[in-house]
Parts: C-alpha cells; structure tokens; sequence
C-alpha cells in the first residue's frame, strides 16, 4: 500500500516538494506509524519525513504558496543540537508550517543568546530552542565530585537560565534534563545516589516552576517522553560527535515544540467532536440498547471510562465537546442523562447530533452553529471508512484515528497537542457555559420579531479600557486566535502587549469586555493603536466571533473617535488586510463613516482609511457603554 511517505518521496524525486508543498500536512496525516500517533514509531514517521523535506527551500515554497505561515526556529544549546532541524521540519509540515531553522556553533548557547549581534538574534526568531543536557550541569563540576557539587553547579545553571528568559530573542524554550544512569551510578553507595536524584530532580522543578514568572518562557518536560520513548542518548554519538540526545527523544520533543509553534500562531483548536459507539462507550446503541453499552464495569468498558475522564478533562479548560454520531437522537440523550457508567452528561457537550447524515455535513453544521470555522474541529472516531469521508468532504478538520483498542484512545486523542496553548485564562474554564448561555441567546432572537427587538431585549453592556494586569493573557489569546474579526491578520504574544501597554502616550491597547441579560461574555475584543503626526492611527481590531452582529465593533468605534476629537487629534486612520478568513469585516470602517484613502495598491491587498472626525457616529442606542481610558499623544499640547 502506498503510504504518505511514499507520495512524499515522489514528490521529492520529480523536484516538485516546493510547487505541492500545501498537499504536505494531507499526505502526512496518517503517518503515525505502528501503534498509532503519540509513540516513538509516530515521532520516526515526523522524522523521516523531514529527511525527506531536507533542502527544501524557504523562498521557493513561498513563491508558490505566499499564505504558507513561516516559523522562524533558532536552535543553539551546550552539545551538538543540528539533529533536532529534520525532526521539526517534518512535524511542522504536518501542520502547514514552514521551518526556517537558524543554528548556532556547538556549545556557545551562552553567547548566542546574549550578545548583542549574532546570527541568531539579527533572525529575529518566533522561537529560540535552547536544548539542555546533563552535561549542561556536569561541565560545571569537579574531576572528582559529589552530590553537593552537582547541586551547586545546577544553581549557577539556573540563575543563567533565568536570565536567558529575559534577553533571548522570541520566546524561548528549556527543557528539563533526564540523569544518565553514566553519571548517578559513578556515585557508589545508594544513599548518595538518592541524594543526587533529590538534587537532580529539584534543579528539574526549579527550571519548570521559572515559567511563572518569565511571559516568553516554555518549558518542556522531557520526563514523559523519555518513558514513553527510547534511550536518553546514543553512547557512541555523545561520546564522539557531542550529541548528548538521542534521536528518539528528539523526534519526540520536535513534535512538542511542533504544538507549540502552532499555539504560537493561534492555530489551537476550540472544539472536541466525538462519535459514540465504540469512541465514548464500548458497544453500538441502536443494536443493542441502553443495557448493552458499557464504559464501566468490564476491561473494555473501563477503558472507555478513562477516555471519558481525559474528555472531561479537556472540557474542564475550556475545549468544546459535541457528538456527531450515526445514531436516533432520543436514545443517544436517554443514554447521556441516565447511563450509570458514564462520566460524561448532556450538560458536558455545547451541541450533539445524532442523526444520520454524513459526518463532514455535521461538522459542518456544528461549526455554524457554534459560530466558528471547521478548521477550528477535532474529529475523534473509531470508524476508518467515517475518516476517510471527513478527510474527503471537510479536509481542514483534524482527525483522531482510534480503532478498536480503546486503551490507546487517550494516547490517539493527546498526540498531537490539538488544544495546546500557551497559558489557560478564567475565559478559558469559563467557555462551556458561555456556549450554553449562546443558546438561550440564540432561542431569544428566534422568538424575537426582529434583529432590532431582539438587540434591545439583551441588553448588551460593553466596558471599554486599558487591559488589567491578569488580562494580558487573555488578549493575547483572543488576537492570536481571531481570524474572523482581525482587521490585518495578525496578532500579538503577551509580552509585546505588556510593553505597549507600557508606553500609552505612544500606544493606544484598549480591552473590550462585554455582559447583557444572560451573563458576562468576559474579556472579548481588543483596539491597537498609535499616536503619530496629531492622529491616531488603528493597528487592528479583534472581537470575538461570540459577540458578533450585537454592535459592539459599532460601540468601540464610536466611541474612539468620540476620544480622538475631544484630544484635538486631526484624524483617525485605519488599515484593512484582506486574509481568508476576515471578509466580513472589510466594510466596517466605512459603515463608521470613514472614507477610503488615495494610496498606492500594496503587495497585500491592504485598504486604508480616514476619518476627518467631523462628524462622529453615535453609540448604538441598545448598548449601555462605560469607558475608562485616558491618556494623550505625546505630542498635544499639555
């Protein structure tokens, strides 16, 4: 059987991996070699298709997909770290991603990430791999040593790791370190051997616990992926070459860093879709009936009860679940709200279909009626032949392949990171319920005679302001994830927010937090803006697809440049990029009275805007509004 891989070599073989270079992420889909996605045979299949992707060419690929998102990786570290480049190239293709990889010389990570110049700093990376190993700690210590020179040698690692978090560029990323049996074996009697594991392992937990405090900082544990893979290191390779880890490991920790290359492009995705018959439970309803399907009380059915607690997990951190299920609608709800074994409730899932249409149309239908794109769906289903038709009708959608070893189901639905972010926010854990208060939303305009009515019967309240200090995360969430309503496209980490923030009288960041009769919507747009030449001009806007259609885009507006005629400015600019996704929003500045600029067509379709302030748009009547910032550009008269 021709495999993904093979197509790839083809590709690679006729010189055509840089024209076919969007076909990539498909061809590589099911490449998660035996036992499935998650294992150390999953992270050789990402490896060796980035053998295969060796060479490719940046610029080229760009020139025939200009869309293509680039990745700009810096990789430096104590050893030799150039291993790590194939592995990374092949799990970032799998998710669209284009790896332009910069390398630093063998041990002088602390230079790279220092100085002043370098070709690692002049790259401006979105990501800076700093890989540690135990030599990292060992070249610190004595010839001959002890546990207590081990520790002291980890403090001074620490201390230049946390001052490598405020200066490398991008963010960056550690690692923790495993200990070699090499080294804690060369220790004689076991109660220094534990006393050099306590050591070990608390260097490992202070490294961890630098990420509360350092906003550009991640670091992955290599601890559960050195259970689940290989040898730490190849002795000959460490020895000989200064490769201090192993291929295994590697390919595994490309494929994290892979995850997080995506959250960092706010390409985490918002919604769980589930089958039911042999996925949530163990058994098929519509034959045998409530009775006849287990997620508890037998091997199999336990199985299915611990795939329903990794769900809920999920759930519980802000993942959207639903069911997309060939089943009768009645017993499927029957079974949710009164089978003993299960963990998961009707209550847990924001829509569920059961029914019999095809499965691409119901994820279809499940992204409307939550109001967000398909390619923002996780697919998890046991059936091959019902993948195959989701791949085929709704080939953005990502795909879980389980099969019929529910044991591997949390391993299958965990792989690939699908819902990793950066940092959880209260909006977060809070989201479940917002899609349920959605609903009642939804059934009050149906029950409305019209939109206008149905406005004035929620109640909508908009406070706008300067973003509070535990609301930085969120913001910078809500513009790296936004697609809909992004007025440029692009979006910002949360320690380029911070330092705007810093600077108002350069800078305008305001947050948009909104409420009405069902609840609090929470933190749910964003204003970027700068002051220059006595105008303000908008960098870009964010809202939320949630709070869509309700005037709030209206509200921001009206009310900024309301602010800028009051502060004397002469005029607000604004900006539009077209992308695939913000069509919706290319007329709201002129629904808010700005006219279209004289300027030259830009490479990028880009529009500009002006607004004479003359005559300033009111605030919608249905929307109580509360606006609490101030401030003016540096250069108003004072």
């Amino acid at each position: 059987m021709t495999t993904g891989l093979d197509r790839l070599r083809d590709l690679r073989t006729r010189g055509l991996l840089e024209k076919e270079y969007d076909q990539v992420p498909a061809l590589l889909a099911d490449e998660s070699g035996p036992g499935g996605a998650g294992t150390p045979a999953g992270a050789a299949a990402g490896a060796a298709a980035g053998r295969l992707l060796a060479g490719l060419d940046p610029d080229a690929v760009l020139a025939h997909h200009p869309r293509t998102p680039v990745v700009t990786v810096a990789v430096t570290g104590q050893s030799t770290v150039g291993h790590v480049v194939d592995p990374l190239t092949g799990e970032l293709a799998r998710h669209g991603l284009l790896l332009r990889p910069v390398l630093g010389e063998h041990g002088t990570y602390l230079r790279d990430l220092t100085g002043p110049g370098g070709d690692l700093r002049e790259a401006a990376p979105d990501l800076t791999l700093c890989l540690l190993d135990a030599e990292t700690v060992f070249s610190e210590v004595p010839a001959v040593w002890r546990a207590e020179d081990v520790e002291a040698a980890g403090e001074e690692v620490l201390r230049r790791c946390a001052a490598l978090a405020d200066r490398a560029p991008g963010t960056l990323v550690l690692n923790t370190v495993p200990l070699p049996r090499a080294y804690s074996h060369q220790l004689l009697d076991h109660r220094s051997r534990a006393l050099l594991g306590a050591v070990w392992r608390e260097f490992n937990a202070r490294l961890l616990r630098l990420t509360g405090s350092a906003t550009r900082l991640v670091v992955i544990d290599l601890e559960p992926l050195v259970g689940e893979g290989g040898p730490v290191t190849d002795q000959r390779l460490a020895r000989y070459a200064k490769v201090q880890l192993g291929a295994e490991l590697l390919a595994a920790y490309a494929r994290e860093v892979a995850h997080l290359a995506r959250a960092l492009r706010g390409m985490t995705r918002k919604c769980l879709v589930l089958d039911l018959d042999n996925t949530l439970w163990d058994g098929v309803l519509g034959e045998r009936g409530p009775d006849g399907v287990a997620a508890a009380g037998t091997l199999r059915g336990e199985a299915f009860g611990a795939f329903q607690k990794c769900v809920k997990q999920l759930g519980s951190q802000g993942v959207l679940l639903a069911v997309s299920s060939k089943n009768d609608e009645g017993p499927v709800l029957a079974a949710l709200r009164g089978h003993p074994d299960l963990v998961l409730r009707e209550e847990d899932f924001v829509r569920i279909n059961a029914n019999w249409e095809p499965k691409d149309g119901n994820l279809a239908d499940i992204a409307d009626r939550l109001d967000i794109a398909t390619d923002a769906l996780v697919f998890a289903d046991d059936s091959p032949a019902e993948r195959a038709q989701v791949r085929f009708g709704a080939p953005e959608v990502a795909v879980v392949p389980l099969d019929e070893e529910p044991a591997l189901h949390v391993t299958r639905l965990l792989a690939d990171g699908w819902f990793d972010t950066l940092r959880l926010t209260d909006e977060d854990r809070a989201r479940t319920g917002e899609y349920h208060r959605q609903r009642e939303r939804r059934d009050l305009h149906e029950s409305s005679g019209s939109h206008e009515e149905f406005l004035r019967a929620l109640g909508v309240r908009v406070d706008l302001g300067p973003p509070r200090p535990h609301e930085f995360a969120r913001l910078s969430q809500l513009t790296l994830r936004t697609n809909q309503f992004n007025l440029t496209g692009g979006g910002h980490q949360e320690s380029e927010l911070v330092s705007l923030a810093a600077d108002p009288d350069r800078h305008l960041l305001l947050a948009a937090r909104t409420a009405d009769r069902f609840g609090d919507n929470g933190l749910v747009g964003a204003v970027l803006g700068t002051f220059a030449d006595g105008a303000l001009h908008l960098d870009n806007m964010w809202l939320s697809c949630r709070v869509l259609a309700r005037g709030v885009e209206q509200v921001c507006l009206a009310v900024l440049l309301g602010r800028a005629r009051d502060l004397g400015l002469s005029a607000v600019t604004a900006r539009y990029v077209p992308t695939a996704r913000n069509h919706r929003v290319r007329d709201l500045y002129p629904s808010c009275g700005f006219t279209r600029a004289r300027s030259r067509a830009a490479g990028d379709g880009a529009v500009e805007f002006h607004h004479d302030l003359a005559r300033v748009p009111d605030v919608p009547g249905h929307v109580h509004i509360t606006e609490s910032f101030g401030g003016r550009p540096a250069d108003e008269p004072r």
